[in-house]
């Protein structure tokens, strides 16, 4: 039997009361405040002092793609460059100190230009001779050089895939933009594969970055064939410090196919307790800054045109269907007001047709929700994973979304009707289109504007508290990872994953959470940072 005693310590966990003090035996709390300090033993027990510090419990990350964001740590570092010279100067750097193959890595700022339509000559004339692919921020768009589009045998008379599209210059040829998955894969299936041990450093670099920043547990909801297979190597080698949800990709095209490697592919995690790999992920739109989400109405900039609906109807709720009478958790993206209803009218239809189960949908993001589907989250048991870091008047709602959808722009991330409706929200920082810090995020669904700044906040109607906010990023990802007595609150009994805060959050202005930094993180009473 090991214990720990933290002394001095204030204590926070969501919705509950401050305690001064906590006892952890065997890696789970057993006391906090004044019975903590009658049940420490100064001869048998370990003792930290952390006077003065404040301790809450560490973050659960509901919606990234940790793979990915290691991956694109590996090719030429755009992320936050703030013109298309400086892209292409990063990208000419890059390709001289690597200079062999594909130049692949992310993520430009597609706001940067009108429309978001970026030229495959800009990138040729800094590389010509081989592809290059950068992923945009909102990771639904690419674009490429030309090199790239002549390897995928993209021409003028290439037509656009069934859920997504290529930007044509005015003759018709490709531009050098395609959007949604089904036209980015013509260019990124021609990619030669990673080897695994490039892929299981990729990830290892990740799950490292997500503990940094106070996270213990995280769902990656982009599980492409192949991906289970990195995870187990990783995991195998020592080299995932975190707990993972792993949630499978399907498409319209090729679900029936994949069932029974995804089957094969959750069964290599039987008895990994620190892995979880049973949810389905389906996209049913695109995103509102490509102009590819689903919507009730027309386009402001487009009209007679609604986005892009990625699945029909009857082939949805099938596949869904399907998963959840296998016991897959079913997680839906859907941006658009009409592909959030879809979404709905599909789970309903899944829940009358399977036996009753403990399913815990999710709809991902959910920016757009008519005022007719507000009150069905909660009566479907439907778990809202939103992302608190979109939640500010930023370049890509300003300069692409927008101009798209005019006044209903500043309907987005209706996060208080969401609340006061009773709808369970969990939050993800769909890493890497936006940074994995909790830390960074935590204050703007409170503050409505970003991270320090001075400007008014973005639709202040739907602001949130503090403690809602540090709820949904710890409890609220507990329960939609199905591990709310485990994890997301300091209580007895819980594993005691917690972060040491050089400040209290409560006692500065919000605006500055930002700034508030995390010294340790522990991982079931064992300092891990």
């Amino acid at each position: 039997m090991s214990r720990l005693y933290l002394e001095g310590v204030t204590v926070y966990s969501p919705h509950l009361p401050a305690r001064s003090g906590a006892l952890i035996e065997d890696g789970r709390f057993i006391a906090f405040g004044p019975k903590a300090r009658e049940l420490f033993n100064p001869t048998t027990d370990s003792h930290v002092d952390l006077t003065g510090h404040l301790i809450a419990p560490a973050f659960g990350e509901g919606h990234a793609h940790p793979l990915f964001a290691g991956r694109e740590a590996d090719g030429p570092a755009v992320t936050g460059l703030t013109s298309v010279d400086a892209i292409t100067a990063e990208v000419e750097r890059y390709a001289q100190h690597d200079p062999d193959g594909w130049i692949v890595g992310g993520a430009y700022e597609a706001a940067l230009i009108e429309s978001g339509d970026f030229d495959a000559h800009w990138l040729d004339a800094v590389v010509s001779d081989r592809p290059v692919l950068l992923h945009a921020v909102d990771h639904h768009t690419i674009w490429v050089n030309s090199k790239a589009l002549e390897i995928a045998a993209i021409t003028s008379a290439t037509k656009d895939p069934q859920g997504g599209a290529i930007a044509r210059r005015d003759d018709g040829s490709p531009k050098g933009t395609l959007r949604e998955p089904a036209a980015m894969d013509l260019v990124l299936s021609k990619i030669p594969p990673r080897t695994l041990a490039q892929d299981v450093d990729a990830l290892a670099y990740a799950a490292k970055r997500l503990l940094e920043s106070g996270i213990t547990f995280a769902t990656d909801s982009w599980m492409e064939p192949g991906m289970a297979a990195i995870y187990k190597a990783a995991h195998d080698q020592g080299r995932l410090p975190i707990d993972l949800n792993l949630a499978f990709l399907v498409s319209q095209e090729d679900w029936r196919e994949q069932r029974e490697r995804i089957n094969n592919d959750r069964a290599l995690f039987d008895g990994i307790d620190c892995i979880n790999a049973s949810a389905v992920k389906f996209l049913s739109d695109g995103a509102l800054s490509s102009g590819t989400a689903a919507l009730l109405d027309e386009y402001a900039d487009r009209p007679g045109y609604s986005g892009i609906t990625v699945w029909s109807t009857a082939e949805l709720t099938e596949a869904v269907t399907h998963f959840d009478a296998l016991h897959y958790q079913i997680h839906i993206h859907a941006i658009g007001d009409a592909a959030v209803r879809q979404a709905l009218d599909v789970i309903e239809v899944m829940q009358a047709k399977n036996p009753q189960w403990d399913r815990r949908p999710v709809i991902v993001h959910a920016q757009l929700i008519s005022d007719l589907d507000l009150a069905r989250f909660a009566e479907l048991g439907v778990i809202a994973n939103m992302q608190p870091l979109w939640m500010y008047l930023d370049p890509m709602n300003k300069e692409l979304i927008a101009p798209r959808i005019g006044t209903r722009n500043d309907l987005q991330y209706r996060l208080r009707d969401m609340v006061d409706a009773g709808i369970d929200i969990a939050f993800g920082s769909d890493w890497p289109i936006t940074s994995e810090v909790p830390l960074l995020a935590l204050g703007v669904p409170v503050h409505r504007s970003e991270p320090g700044s001075k400007a008014a906040p973005w639709s202040p109607e739907q602001a949130i508290t503090l403690d809602e906010s540090w709820a949904f990023y710890t409890t609220g990802v507990a329960y939609q990872n199905y591990r709310e007595h485990d994890l997301g609150a300091l209580e007895i009994g819980m594993r005691a994953d917690f972060i040491v805060l050089d400040q209290n959050p409560w006692v500065i202005d919000v605006r500055e959470i930002h700034r508030v930094k995390i010294t340790a993180v522990y991982k079931a009473g064992v300092q891990v940072i």
